[in-house]
């Protein structure tokens, strides 16, 4: 595929000022000369609009605790350091972590997409095809931003068009509507978008049925979801089995590293790629976005003292060129360390499942680690760090585990502090879209085909093949976890698998008591050994988690500024009580 680099990711800088909204999302945009009115009036101001769509995805896979991180931290993968007892999660506070956030950053993203659909027609195109190309993109950025909302918060209101003044009577609508919706607009948008992109950023229809296929899944309907995936698999799209990319030549490297090396996410011949955010170091300033890779999943290893006390190996010294500087805001657990990668023959350290290579790995396991004492002046330079020196052992939750190096390690140009810098992440590829087509075959009880898709992704990483008979939605959703950690958002997808199960009455789920007994919650309790006793605790906090955090709370300065309407509060949090029935239909001219 041949793809050409934006020379500026922002081309023009006033879009921003056009089409985002840093204030309330309630309110209005001021007029000035950076207004709409100035700005689409021929196809290049559209076109220019798109970048700051494109940009807008960044927000959910850089900066710290951004939105991807925190859907690991609430999972059975991990917890959060920062706030491990989501019960202190309130619609008024969430200590540090988006989860109200979110909620604003997303309508605000899909306010810069409406603007777009809503002004579509207001210049003369010169051919239907620029046209549609350029709306369908706009609705796809729009379906991405709903498709999140509905699987962190549920019931939404609805918003499809530009709003030309002040509006305070925002109603809730159904997360089922909304879904429907959402679905054509992606039908349409699968139609128009092209098959290859012509330059770096450009959503194509591979992308478009991708997201399609997951709303497929999330309205059961499961033999669209087939065809659907099917199309992406059958498109110019393959596994990455062969090596490829800037470090193809090292023997000490497998497939795997290069897949998820800094460098080749976007390579030409990365042939497995559907779409990921573009943040470059060689790009201007205004475009730079770090990733906090380095910082939010991986351990604080340079905090572990020598038999001095003294820090054995900084973050400032040579180990923090390769290593980065740790904090543990992901603290993953011993489910996702070791024992997703064991089966009846393999322990996870005998496992030949390439992406727990000891190459791709950092290893803290036991009481000495692989990362070498790097403080010149110690008595212990040049030898393995040590647990046996830190002095509270409740410290090692933070200092000590190991981590997928292969995944997360970024180097910071323009910063000095390693925290992971700028670099393209995935948003979707097509390990994923097996996994999708493989859980869809698992709802209509065709688990050959289920397996034959999961061993599609398992035999690249030479992992042992599974068989019919291992499939269940607990493995599909591990699978994903050993594949996609750190790309899909975790707490999202096992929230749409939650609602299937709910929706066709499976396994004793139902809607009718979705906030008191879902999936979500009966997976993390029963695989996120941070819940076992002794309990993790960090900052006075106990981790605990109810079955009504299965949805994350509604901002309450959201619902107190709409005064005219009413915007729902989920179950289990204050303000429920007040709720009324969701709208169940889109208005026509939206």
């Amino acid at each position: 595929m041949k793809r050409i680099i934006y020379n500026s990711i922002l081309i023009l800088s006033f879009i921003i000022v056009c089409t985002s909204c840093k204030k309330e999302w309630l309110e209005p945009d001021p007029l000035s000369f950076y207004a709409p009115e100035n700005v689409y009036v021929d196809q290049a101001g559209f076109e220019a609009a798109l970048v700051m769509l494109r940009k807008d995805l960044l927000h959910e896979c850089t900066g710290m605790w951004n939105p991807f991180s925190t859907e690991y931290m609430y999972s059975d993968l991990a917890t959060a350091q920062a706030q491990c007892d989501f019960r202190k999660n309130t619609p008024s506070m969430s200590k540090r972590l988006p989860l109200l956030k979110f909620f604003d950053k997303a309508y605000e993203f899909i306010k810069n997409a409406n603007v777009i659909i809503s002004r579509i027609d207001d210049i003369e195109w010169s051919n239907e095809e620029d046209r549609n190309g350029i709306l369908s993109e706009a609705l796809f950025f729009r379906s991405y931003w709903y498709y999140r909302l509905v699987h962190t918060y549920g019931d939404v209101p609805w918003i499809g068009k530009e709003l030309s003044g002040g509006k305070y009577d925002f109603n809730t609508t159904s997360r089922w509507t909304i879904l429907e919706k959402i679905q054509k607009d992606l039908e349409y948008a699968a139609i128009w978008l092209p098959t290859e992109q012509a330059v770096l950023g450009d959503v194509t229809t591979g992308a478009a049925s991708h997201l399609l296929t997951k709303v497929y899944l999330a309205n059961t309907e499961f033999d669209k979801a087939i065809a659907s995936a099917s199309n992406v698999i059958n498109g110019p799209y393959a596994l990455m089995t062969e090596r490829f990319g800037a470090m193809k030549d090292d023997p000490n490297r497998n497939v795997n590293w290069d897949l998820h090396y800094y460098l080749n996410k976007d390579d030409p011949a990365n042939t497995e790629v559907i779409y990921t955010t573009v943040t470059r170091p060689e790009g201007p300033p205004e475009s730079w976005a770090q990733t906090y890779a380095n910082r939010l999943y991986t351990p604080s290893y340079w905090r572990v003292p020598d038999s001095e006390g003294q820090r054995a190996t900084n973050w400032n010294t040579s180990a923090g060129d390769t290593l980065g500087i740790g904090n543990g805001d992901v603290r993953s657990n011993n489910f996702w360390l070791y024992r997703i990668w064991e089966d009846d023959t393999y322990q996870w350290n005998t496992t030949p499942d390439t992406r727990r290579a000891p190459i791709n790995w950092i290893e803290m396991t036991g009481d000495t680690a692989e990362i070498l004492t790097a403080r010149a002046e110690s008595p212990d330079f040049g030898q393995p760090i040590t647990k046996s020196y830190i002095g509270n052992l409740r410290d090692t939750l933070n200092y000590w585990f190991s981590w997928p190096q292969y995944k997360l390690y970024i180097p910071t140009e323009h910063v000095w502090i390693p925290v992971g810098g700028e670099a393209d992440w995935y948003i979707f590829r097509l390990a994923e879209t097996y996994l999708l087509r493989a859980e869809a075959y698992y709802w209509k009880g065709e688990l050959e085909l289920a397996a034959t898709d999961i061993n599609m992704v398992r035999a690249r990483s030479d992992a042992p093949l599974i068989t019919a008979a291992d499939v269940t939605i607990e493995y599909i959703f591990d699978e994903r976890a050993r594949e996609l950690y750190t790309e899909a958002p975790r707490h999202s997808e096992m929230v749409r698998a939650s609602y299937i199960l709910a929706r066709l009455a499976r396994d004793g789920y139902s809607m009718d008591n979705f906030g008191v007994k879902n999936w979500y919650y009966d997976k993390v309790m029963e695989d996120n050994d941070h819940f076992l006793e002794p309990r993790y605790a960090r900052a006075g906090n106990d981790i605990h988690l109810d079955p009504y955090n299965v949805l994350w709370p509604v901002p309450q300065s959201i619902i107190t500024a709409n005064t005219l309407g009413r915007i729902n509060q989920n179950y289990g949090y204050d303000g429920y009580e007040y709720n009324e029935p969701p709208l169940t239909t889109i208005p026509e001219d939206e």
